[in-house]
């Protein structure tokens, strides 16, 4: 007899498959969206007339909007159903990606990132849907499977996006996904199938005050890293953010204990396994993004603060990042069945610190960051798949899709705070070149962007053994009971 993951039986049904296939595309062509976007940056900051820092907001916006939805969908998804919720947020993020298309100034530029971030969360949803239609046994293929494919679709944006980017401009590399995402949506609504989940008396709440305070805080505190260079030159704007952050942020805190249904559930985000990891899911966040940011301007600022490539330079450079966490991403689902979620976490945070210190060394030619890239994206998709799949086994199944939802929503933060720490350091150590208009970053620019990432995978390797020390713990307790 066929059975779902719910059951004993490790037998996988072919509507699981399929149900897998049709989600692992949603990630396939949201994430084509995306980094199609990475080599059109340089262009965003000529086009719109604006400063490194200011830019890094175009990947920020995009990234605040998808954190502050990400937990409010996740609760939707566990009180209306995932599929629903799902279909919602795929013609909201369509919407955003046509805007994207007219977009013709900086603002509305933001609108329409704003917009396609709603759509990440998705993400977590379509997660649940996996472990929903998946045995327990098989889930780590599967969600190996499932993330292999954001990093193939990112790979398909690398390629086709600078392509696009280069013969037509970017406005057409919007176009271009927008007819894509409708039939995908139309797909989902057709053939996806969701066993039914165990029903839940008790109501949630929307907690709207938590969302905005949320959102504030985190813009706030953006806003703050951004101007940080400022302060050398007696502007203290960047203070007053920081400031206006930290309150922000004490009166989410008690937004969230006093509200019955709270966008973050502190008992479970204080879990003594999912705290360390969702800390060190964050760090990964910050340290992509930081990278994301980075290379696009790098190899497209003039000789010799940069290489003065073009976008599909900048495609070929990034590619082998891509096409990396691709293969490795999929190995990981197989890999994490054997050497286990947590040795599969330690192992990426370690290689990450080798990548990333490499890069600081390494960095003279397109070839050097190639390499050095790749064996970042091998530290980076075993700490994501195996992290992540701690979290999934972890979280407990009557608030799966709030601690999915608040997992992801970490990652995102630190994913925002990853582009704006980056256009901080450029615009910071910024130099004119003779004879050509404008400011490129300079050589201590990156040399402070690469080393900061390389201290943080340091830290999450740290966090690493005292992830370890409480799992042993918990192992322990089980068994003195």
């Amino acid at each position: 007899m066929t059975v779902t993951g719910k059951e004993s039986n490790p037998t996988v049904s072919s509507s699981a498959w399929l149900t897998l296939a049709i989600v692992s595309g949603l990630a396939l062509v949201t994430m084509y969206g995306e980094t199609m976007v990475l080599p059109a940056i340089p262009s965003f900051i000529k086009d719109f007339g604006i400063t490194y820092n200011v830019s890094s907001w175009i990947l920020s916006s995009y990234l605040i909007a998808g954190a502050v939805m990400t937990p409010i969908a996740g609760k939707l998804s566990d009180v209306y159903g995932k599929k629903k919720v799902l279909l919602i947020v795929m013609m909201i993020y369509s919407a955003g990606i046509l805007g994207g298309g007219f977009a013709n100034s900086f603002g509305t530029m933001v609108f329409a990132r704003i917009a396609q971030g709603v759509g990440i969360s998705m993400f977590p949803i379509a997660f649940g849907i996996v472990r929903d239609v998946f045995p327990i046994k098989k889930l780590a293929i599967a969600q190996g499977i499932f993330t292999s494919t954001f990093f193939g679709g990112s790979v398909v944006g690398l390629i086709i996006g600078a392509r696009i980017i280069s013969s037509y401009g970017w406005h057409a590399t919007f176009f271009s996904v927008f007819p894509v995402a409708l039939i995908l949506a139309a797909v989902m609504a057709k053939l996806i199938r969701i066993p039914k989940a165990e029903s839940f008396e008790q109501s949630h709440g929307l907690d709207i005050p938590g969302a905005i305070t949320l959102s504030i805080t985190v813009i706030l505190f953006l806003m703050g890293v951004s101007y940080l260079q400022e302060i050398s030159k007696g502007n203290l704007d960047s203070i007053i953010f920081f400031a206006g952050a930290a309150v922000s942020t004490f009166v989410f805190a008690i937004v969230e204990k006093r509200i019955p249904y709270p966008l973050v559930d502190f008992k479970v985000l204080a879990n003594k396994i999912l705290l360390p990891t969702n800390v060190i899911l964050m760090i990964v966040g910050i340290s992509t993004f930081m990278v994301y940011q980075t290379i696009p301007i790098l190899v497209q600022s003039p000789q010799p603060l940069g290489f003065g490539g073009d976008a599909i330079t900048t495609a070929n450079v990034q590619l082998p990042f891509m096409i990396i966490s691709l293969i490795v991403s999929a190995a990981s689902g197989f890999i994490v069945s054997k050497v286990g979620n947590f040795r599969l976490t330690a192992l990426g945070t370690i290689v990450c610190t080798i990548g990333f210190f490499g890069l600081v060394a390494f960095h003279s030619t397109e070839f050097m960051i190639s390499a050095a890239l790749g064996i970042i994206s091998v530290g980076l998709s075993f700490a994501f798949v195996g992290g992540f799949n701690i979290i999934l086994v972890s979280s407990p199944q009557k608030v799966e899709g709030i601690s999915l939802g608040m997992s992801v929503l970490l990652i995102l933060v630190g994913q925002s705070l990853g582009p704006s720490v980056a256009g901080m350091f450029q615009q910071m150590y910024s130099q004119t070149i003779p004879h050509v208009a404008g400011v490129f970053p300079s050589a201590l620019s990156y040399m402070q962007i690469f080393s900061s990432a390389g201290i943080l995978s340091v830290v999450s390797v740290a966090l690493v053994v005292v992830l370890k020390n409480k799992i042993k713990s918990q192992q322990n307790n089980n068994v003195e009971n």
